[in-house]
Parts: structure tokens; sequence; C-alpha cells
């Protein structure tokens, strides 16, 4: 009896199971088209979850007819119902992008805020001053408020907000720099091939190639290209195979 009840239990799931697929892809800004790192993207109910890396690469799975929910921090949530595509480009919008414009004058300087980003202000473009919807200070005898500081519209933490964008276009150049090493480690085909060969199991993979980037980051193969990265990285596994736990 109880045989047949999990008989008929196997065959009742067993089509679900089969359904189940992996789903991969990207997750770029949708402003500028670079990748993301740390979103967090998860299939709705499930549990199942992931987070992207450096190439904005993520890989969980489920089901057609799922919810896939995209978030990170600053952009705009999104949620996509998962079909027959098993590999997906996606791309989330910064709410900074949404955010209203607004101009920060201190001679001889002036700074424009706007889509997410701080730009000098061109001189031959600039208008007249103007008080309206802001706050405009200057000195005492000053009878146009010019010579002091003007403020025009919505300002918040953009002493910060333009650190960041800084830090965030030197992680962009060190990521480009980086391209030759990504395209060797994150290569599906190149770890399959050298597990192979060096009869590694996915666990002594993943040890070689913490100890490959430890014996490396002095330069951290910055503009090295993707042939010698591969060619240094096989040398390493021949040398390093015997010291594996």
């Amino acid at each position: 009896m109880k045989f047949g009840i999990l008989v008929l239990l196997y065959f009742a799931f067993m089509p679900g199971l089969l359904a189940q697929r992996s789903y991969s892809g990207n997750i770029l800004d949708a402003t500028d088209k670079t990748y993301l790192e740390g979103v967090a993207v998860e299939i709705l109910g499930s549990g199942i979850a992931d987070t992207t890396n450096l190439r904005g690469y993520f890989s969980v799975k489920g089901n057609m007819g799922d919810t896939l929910r995209v978030s990170f921090p600053g952009f705009i949530e999104q949620k996509i119902a998962l079909g027959e595509e098993t590999f997906l480009i996606l791309q989330i919008q910064d709410r900074a992008r949404l955010l209203p414009t607004f101009e920060v004058k201190s001679e001889p300087y002036a700074f424009r805020f706007k889509d997410g980003k701080l730009i000098l202000i061109d001189p031959d473009e600039e208008q007249a001053p103007s008080t309206k919807g802001g706050i405009s200070a200057g000195y005492r005898d000053s009878p146009d408020l010019t010579g002091g500081i003007a403020i025009a519209g919505v300002l918040s933490s953009l002493t910060k907000r333009a650190r960041l964008e800084r830090a965030y276009q030197k992680k962009l150049e060190w990521m480009r720099r980086r391209e030759g090493y990504y395209e060797v480690v994150e290569s599906d085909s190149v770890r399959q091939n050298l597990m192979i060969k060096y009869q590694l199991q996915r666990s002594d993979w993943d040890k070689i190639i913490i100890r490959f980037n430890e014996g490396n980051a002095y330069h951290e193969f910055l503009d090295w290209s993707k042939d010698r990265v591969y060619n240094t990285l096989n040398e390493f596994i021949d040398r390093e195979r015997r010291w594996i736990n």
C-alpha cells in the first residue's frame, strides 16, 4: 500500500520537477549599459535567490510562469514572468535619473546635477542669476546678490553623490582593464576543460582559483589578454595540483 502511494506521489510531482529549468543572464544599468554587481535576484515564493557578480551575471532555478524579482538599492524594482527564454538580459533604472535637475554656483565655477551625475557647466550656456524656487546668498553690499553662493532646486547629499560617482567610474575602469581575466575565470567551458585535463573536482578548482588570485594580487591581471591569463592559469594548475588537499 505504501509503495503504491509513493509511486502515485512520484508521478504526481514528476511533471513539475521536469519543468524546472535554469534561468541565467546579466543585469545592466538601463542608462549607461554597464554591468551591475550585487543585484538581488529571486524567484518569488520559492526561496530561490542569487546575487549578481562583477559581470552582472546570475543563475537561478525556476519554472515557466514563475515571477523573477530584481532589486538593487537606489534602482527601481523589476518583476518578470519567466517563459521559454532561459537566458535573460535585464536592464534596471537608477532612481537618481528621475530626480529633478538643480544647479550649484560658486564663483568661478558652476555645476549641474542631472540624471544622477554632477557635471561642470559651460560658462557660455549660463543664464542670468535667478532666485526663483531656490535660495540665494551674496555679499551684504551686493545689490544683485551675486558674488556669493546660489543654489536652485533640491540639494541632497551632493558631496556624497559626487564621491560615489567618482568611485563608480574608477571601478568601471578597473573592471575594463581586467576583461581578459574575467573571460577566462568566468568561462564555464574553460573551467570544464581544465578540470577534465587535470582531473579536478569543483572544490579543487575553487581552491586553485583562490591561490591563483592570491599569487597574482600584486598586478591583479590589469591589461592582461585572455590568452596570457589562460596560459598563466594552465601553468599554475600544473604546478599546484599536487598541493590540493
